[in-house]
């Protein structure tokens, strides 16, 4: 089954818009803002500059909105899905109908994540966003920059780095169900040539599911992170970043829950089951620029290690409705990584006439999916190894052929190379499995834009993208493991992009085509729990509409429209859980989505102390539709509605601020899988949480 990440303890939606710091930003007067500036090609562009559809999220929207994980801002994204069950180490996304109808593996995504400039598995969009300057989601096939991991699309997210002056901020927040988060940054030269930061956030809550047992929360979720950075200028030209960082969230795991709900949402197992339950993400840069007459030289060197534990249970309720008997059932599951990259890249400078950008990239990658044990011990232990070497080529230019026209091509070869050696225990006996494949694919695009005006653009883009083949995590014997097929994709999009000159008025729209060819399928049985892995071909078709408005009277308004018909265009028998037919829905999809966003800032007259209160509101609505729950499309997951709400009062560089999420109190779904004959379950998301909190910014 698809046990995808972290909860979101509210979903706000997405906002494109530029929104400065409380002490910087005017205040109820016309004035001209900075251009959305993209950094996914390794240099300052403008967005109306690419010609494909990027979503950008600043960092102080982020705090403004409460996205406290990348999922969270994925959710909120137009045109982005994300099935993810409550825990913190799976998840599938999907971007425009692409995606894996069911995921094989913990490194089969169709969607690239990189960090600072290096990829980290989408199975950790359970990160948390902290002292984040951008997140970037970028639509369409990636491959070029991006390799075999961006066949739908790219999240790229961009920490604060140190700077020449003291700054930093820190903030406080309590909610109900015990929701607090505590986050602080700081930032400054230490000597001439070397400046540093360090932030730090600690948050928890009450979990939103109850246990029938104790009738009390199921658990009581942490999350701890820190990053410390360095910046050395070694030479006016040439400098070092140096970053380390940590992220822990204990007590979360997967939640399998019985549909219907009920409200509040309850399970029925053993208490401690999540006593143990751990995810751990640590990552370790450096990255070194020199700058050159006419190009800028970048090295990034990258190794995370990540670790998660926890299990996958079966509460008495979900047994007893599938005949198994009234004892709950549980297996742990024990996930561990070691991730080296490396990328050396040579681009030009931002603002030159021709952009370009060439390198090549390596990473190795060592990591385990095993089952130790389960509710009747260790006798049918599983033991999961799987090494990949990925190694890379690539190159892009944007060329102005004429005078308002510009040819943007990018070629990519990648070369993968994977191994996988099993160990299946059982009835008192021990099945070894050893294999290894080798893939190599050529990714790429290629797209013409034309200036219809100094403020329009339009353009027509193809993109080739590639899923790798691989290794199903989920083997319990030799013949679950043979590996599957790599995913193709063929993408074409038309689209236009507004912008007016002082920034105040935007407008983007766009229609595509994705063409999937052995779309990733595993076969899951939910009486045996038996897998493999099979493919089928799928097809998404839809459009996208956004705009933003920032008013001379402090009045802002942002919306976003999405309407993605993805597909299944062939027929698959012999699947555990049921056969999948042509013409289904790919799950997880919604069909129609819609955000609005309105935010409202004004000075006030001075009271109760306040020699110079700024009035900083702002509401944000979000429609999902219905979709399909799973391949077999057994049933759908309801359409909900979102609304968000903060009012905040700021004074100087304070800012005190009341919060509500979910406010209508929609009990929508995360996930939901159907267990023939008749069982269907699911894990609802958190209800409406109110709370307050208070910021200060130097």
């Amino acid at each position: 089954m698809r046990f995808p990440a972290l909860p979101a303890l509210s979903l706000p939606t997405l906002a494109l818009s530029i929104v400065l710091p409380v002490h910087a930003q005017p205040v109820g007067e016309a004035a001209a803002l900075p251009a959305i500036t993209v950094h996914a090609r390794g240099t300052g562009e403008t967005d109306k500059d690419l010609p494909y559809t990027v979503n950008v999220m600043d960092g102080v929207t982020l705090e403004e909105r409460r996205m406290l994980n990348v999922e969270q801002v994925l959710r909120a994204t137009p045109g982005v899905n994300v099935n993810s069950s409550g825990g913190a180490n799976v998840s599938t996304i999907y971007i425009r109908g692409v995606g894996a109808l069911y995921p094989m593996s913990m490194d089969d995504s169709s969607v690239a994540l990189h960090v600072d400039g290096s990829p980290l598995s989408t199975r950790h969009i359970s990160i948390g966003t902290l002292d984040v300057d951008q997140i970037e989601v970028l639509k369409g096939p990636q491959g070029t920059l991006f390799g075999g991991m961006g066949e739908a699309g790219a999240v790229n997210l961009t920490t604060r780095r140190p700077t020449r002056e003291w700054e930093g901020y820190a903030r406080a927040e309590y909610g109900q169900e015990r929701q607090f988060l505590t986050e602080a940054a700081v930032g400054g030269p230490l000597t001439d040539k070397l400046a540093g930061r360090f932030a730090i956030r600690a948050g928890g809550s009450d979990h939103w599911i109850e246990n029938a047992r104790n009738d009390r929360p199921l658990s009581k979720p942490r999350d701890v992170a820190f990053r410390g950075s360095l910046l050395l200028d070694i030479t006016a030209r040439t400098s070092a970043l140096v970053s380390a960082e940590r992220h822990q969230i204990r007590h979360l795991g997967e939640q399998l829950v019985l549909m219907p709900y009920g409200r509040p949402p309850t399970v029925d197992m053993d208490p401690s089951l999540l006593d143990d339950a751990k995810k751990t993400v640590e990552r370790y840069t450096l990255q070194a620029d020199h700058r050159f007459d006419g190009a800028k030289l970048t090295a990034t060197s990258a190794y995370t290690d990540s670790y998660n534990i926890g299990p996958v249970v079966y509460d008495r309720r979900l047994q007893t409705a599938m005949g198994r008997g009234s004892s709950e059932f549980w297996n742990v599951d024990e996930a561990r990584e070691h991730l080296f990259t490396q990328d050396l890249r040579l681009a030009s400078l931002p603002g030159a006439d021709v952009f370009w950008v060439t390198g090549l990239s390596y990473s190795h990658a060592t990591r385990s999916y095993d089952t130790p044990r389960n509710t009747y011990g260790e006798a049918s232990a599983k033991y999961r190894d799987f090494d990949t070497d990925r190694y890379g080529v690539y190159g892009e230019m944007t060329y102005p052929i004429a005078e308002q026209w510009k040819l943007t091509t990018g070629l990519r070869q990648s070369w993968v190379k994977k191994t996988y050696a099993g160990e299946y225990h059982g009835e008192g006996s021990v099945q070894t499995d050893h294999r290894k494949l080798d893939d190599s694919f050529t990714t790429g695009r290629i797209a013409l834009a034309y200036a219809l005006t100094s403020e329009t653009t339009v353009y027509g883009s193809y993109g080739r993208g590639y899923n790798p083949a691989g290794f199903n995590d989920y083997a319990a014997q030799p013949a679950d493991s043979a590996p599957y097929k790599a995913a193709e994709t063929n993408s074409y999009e038309l689209g236009f992009k507004f912008l007016s000159a002082d920034g105040r008025y935007g407008l983007n729209g766009s229609v595509y085509l994705n063409q999937v060819r052995n779309n990733h399928l595993l076969s899951y049985d939910s009486a045996t729990y038996v897998v493999s892995a099979l493919n089928a071909d799928t097809r998404s078709k839809g459009a996208e509409l956004q705009g933003n408005v920032r008013l001379d009277n402090g009045l802002g308004f942002t919306a976003g429209l999405s309407y993605i018909d993805a597909k299944i265009m062939t027929t698959v028998s012999g699947i555990g859980d049921g056969d999948v037919q042509a013409g289904n829905r790919v799950p997880d999809v919604s069909r129609w989505s819609g955000t609005l966003g309105v935010t409202y800032r004004r000075a006030m007259p001075a009271f109760m102390g306040l020699s110079a209160p700024v009035l900083n509101a702002r509401l944000d609505y979000q429609y999902v539709g219905k979709r399909a729950a799973d391949p077999q499309n057994h049933f759908d997951l309801d359409d909900y509605h979102l609304l968000n709400a903060r009012l905040g009062l700021a004074n100087g560089r304070a800012e005190y601020y009341v919060w509500g999420s979910n406010l209508l109190n929609q009990q929508y779904d995360l996930y939901g899988y159907f267990a023939p004959p008749s069982v269907a379950y699911g894990v609802p998301a958190r209800g409406r949480t109110l709370g307050v909190g208070v910021s200060y910014t130097f």
